[in-house]
């Protein structure tokens, strides 16, 4: 159960191996390889469903517990990523914004010069995956089911089977969502917020728990400015007063606007 939204993450993510097609369903400590048929193998579990009116008090625990604990696997997945000069990003956003749009550009462009693979994240399929797959990028999805975000325990085991190498870069392509991924630490070095000229200027005061957790705001589909009544200066004086620190790129994904400027920033982010 996510304390924070109230999603039941009861049935455990399923981790995907796109290089090998090995399927496993998360669960405690524990990943159990699911057959073609969709069952996992040898093992039975009982779940005990408490039902009842949750207190304020106990719910306010939970989260507490909910949170900590996601922050101690955090720090262990940072720490692992350190031990090996990888540099993890986080990718946010709405659904819909680009994010791997933009990540299977940044593959095509970079992947001679960096060391790239990528963690996805959906709570079904694995479209996007294979997307990622066919520009030759080793990939891992995560399908959280019923869960909108993912957590340090899924990118732990998602990264047991990428194996990134030593040097290289992991990107986090996160559940479509701009509110839970804000407060689960991945491990990761920094969160970019992707967001493009479709969904409104809006959103940085919206969702401000998000910005505030970025060090970067990638304002995607600006080619598509002439055909959309959307403010880029509101939306940068929005994100802004949110968050003074936070750096913003404009960018076109499928045009190709502005990303040497992506590109410059993740060079120095990696070096």
């Amino acid at each position: 159960m996510c304390a924070t939204c109230g999603c039941s993450e009861e049935g455990g993510a399923v981790i995907t191996n796109l290089q090998t097609g090995e399927r496993f369903l998360m669960h405690d400590d524990h990943d159990h390889p699911i057959n073609g048929s969709g069952h996992v193998h040898d093992h039975a579990h009982a779940h005990m469903h408490t039902h009842g009116h949750t207190h304020g008090h106990s719910t306010l625990q939970l989260h507490e517990e909910l949170l900590t604990k996601n922050n101690v696997l955090a720090e262990r997945n940072r720490g692992w990523f350190d031990g090996r000069n990888i540099l993890a990003l986080n990718l946010v956003s709405s659904p819909g914004s680009g994010k791997t749009t933009l990540l299977e550009r940044t593959i095509r462009d970079l992947g001679s010069e960096l060391s790239l693979s990528v963690i996805e994240g959906d709570q079904e399929t694995a479209n996007d995956a294979e997307r990622i797959r066919a520009t030759g990028c080793k990939v891992v999805q995560i399908n959280t089911g019923t869960g909108c975000h993912l957590d340090a325990a899924m990118v732990s085991r998602g990264l047991k089977q990428l194996d990134p190498a030593s040097g290289s870069v992991v990107l986090i392509e996160n559940v479509g969502n701009l509110v839970c991924p804000a407060l689960f630490d991945l491990g990761e070095r920094a969160k970019v917020v992707v967001v493009s000229v479709t969904e409104g200027e809006d959103k940085p005061i919206k969702y401000p728990h998000m910005f505030r957790a970025s060090e970067l705001m990638l304002l995607n589909k600006i080619d598509l400015l002439p055909y959309v009544k959307f403010d880029v200066e509101r939306c940068l004086a929005y994100a802004r007063q949110v968050n003074p620190r936070l750096h913003t790129i404009l960018i076109s994904a499928t045009r190709g606007d502005g990303l040497q400027d992506w590109y410059a920033w993740l060079r120095t982010q990696k070096n």
